[in-house]
């Protein structure tokens, strides 16, 4: 029988982080630990509302970045400042969890990351109070699964990742310890 398949980052969570932070921060249990939940990946693309062509280019490209298949999202209401009706198409999002989440994220850390111009590390000001983390990345071209000659329009995509820990601080030790690239 085949060996179940274990994700790099996971098995490095397990074998590393939890050791880690129990010896610095004093956690008594494994189960106290925190750990990553989940991630969503949510992409805006309220320019493509009536160019379902274009729609489908995008969410197909959040596809390749997720691996998984990404959830069309539509307005609630209608604004008319934006020439938005309720029930048009305004983003698509995915959430990861499991191995398909850890390996989105060692590809977001070790690959993509590293391929940001000027890079200067992640910043520490992004923890919304509750120990989850949001990153906004400018250029989806940053990571492999996207072909730069095949993209019709470059674009911005926010990751949410959304952990068990009780505060920011717990949350930052988290992902510091998994290696996230914080600036000094």
């Amino acid at each position: 029988m085949a060996d179940k398949y274990e994700s790099r980052l996971k098995k490095f969570y397990k074998e590393q982080v939890v050791p880690a932070l129990m010896k610095n921060v004093g956690y008594k249990n494994i189960n106290a630990c925190p750990k990553i939940e989940k991630v969503v990946l949510n992409m805006g693309l309220g320019d493509v509302k009536d160019n379902s062509k274009s729609l489908n280019a995008a969410v197909d490209e959040l596809g390749l970045i997720a691996g998984q298949k990404p959830v069309v999202t539509k307005a609630k209401k209608s604004v008319s400042n934006f020439k938005l009706h309720e029930g048009q198409n305004v983003g698509a999002k995915v959430t990861l969890r499991g191995d398909k989440m850890y390996d989105f994220l060692d590809k977001l850390i070790s690959v993509a990351l590293p391929r940001v111009r000027d890079f200067k590390g992640i910043s520490k000001k992004s923890f919304d109070g509750h120990g989850n983390y949001a990153l906004g990345i400018k250029e989806h071209l940053i990571f492999p699964e996207i072909s730069f000659d095949k993209i019709e329009k470059i674009r911005g995509l926010d990751v949410v990742v959304v952990t068990t820990a009780k505060n920011d601080e717990e949350a930052y030790q988290l992902l510091n310890e998994v290696g996230f690239p914080f600036a000094e």
